[in-house]
């Protein structure tokens, strides 16, 4: 793709996915467009093996937007980052197509170990802000990445994860995450235990409460028996006399 067809892209992106836009121009001043344009240039350095000017290019455009993506990682077409500060993108990292990115996620490997060590996202994924996905596996194709979430492990198609470990509270979403940019509406699985606890404390509560009833009625029925016992046994004893 070219230089001019690139630009009409990133703009087409940006005004597809970001309802604050009023205006063509304003993509200019988008973090998102500007990081893009230095990182094209900069990955085809990468390539080319001219490793100083890459990192170069690069790091004039993490200056610029506070976005850092190493000129070595793969990005597919569609790709936007909302607001985007303090976003990092690791040097082995592939994304497919049309992956939204908002501010803070970090897509980072879990040490020194050398080749892929970053992680593969899919096509059609959505990572909130603040998620952090660290290590080489897979999130597969229309995924959504709840914010804040820690993702230390494989994520299945069409899976909604959250949490710290995250994990996959939800399989096979109807609609595709950059369709409707939802961060907010995601299922919370500790909620949902607590739910859970509360219910289960409540029918315990109940329980016990019914046990102590019959308890009660228990007592009163030994009491009143042994009440009889005596009554019989004064008048049995009246009668002798």
């Amino acid at each position: 793709m070219g230089i001019i067809k690139n630009l009409k892209e990133e703009v087409r992106i940006i005004k597809e996915r970001d309802p604050a836009i009023h205006s063509s121009m304003e993509v200019l001043l988008y973090p998102s467009f500007k990081v893009m344009i230095h990182y094209r240039l900069a990955h085809k350095l990468y390539v080319s093996g001219h490793y100083f000017w890459a990192r170069y290019i690069s790091q004039r455009g993490v200056r610029k937007t506070g976005i850092e993506i190493h000129p070595g990682a793969q990005i597919g077409k569609g790709f936007f980052i909302d607001h985007g500060n303090g976003v990092i993108i690791g040097e082995t990292t592939i994304i497919g197509d049309n992956v939204t990115m908002y501010q803070g996620v970090t897509l980072g490997g879990t040490g020194k170990e050398h080749g892929k060590r970053h992680p593969t996202i899919g096509n059609n994924v959505m990572i909130s802000a603040g998620a952090k996905v660290l290590g080489s596996f897979t999130i597969g194709d229309n995924s959504k990445i709840g914010a804040g979430s820690v993702v230390l492990s494989e994520v299945p198609p069409g899976s909604t994860v959250v949490g710290v470990p995250g994990r996959v509270v939800k399989r096979n979403n109807a609609s595709l995450p950059q369709e409707t940019m939802n961060q907010t509406d995601l299922p919370d699985p500790v909620r949902e235990d607590i739910t859970v606890l509360q219910r289960e404390n409540s029918e315990l509560t109940n329980r016990v409460l019914e046990m102590e009833d019959e308890l009660k009625q228990l007592r009163r029925l030994v009491v009143m028996s042994e009440e009889a016992k005596t009554d019989n046994t004064v008048k049995t004893g009246k009668d002798k006399s």
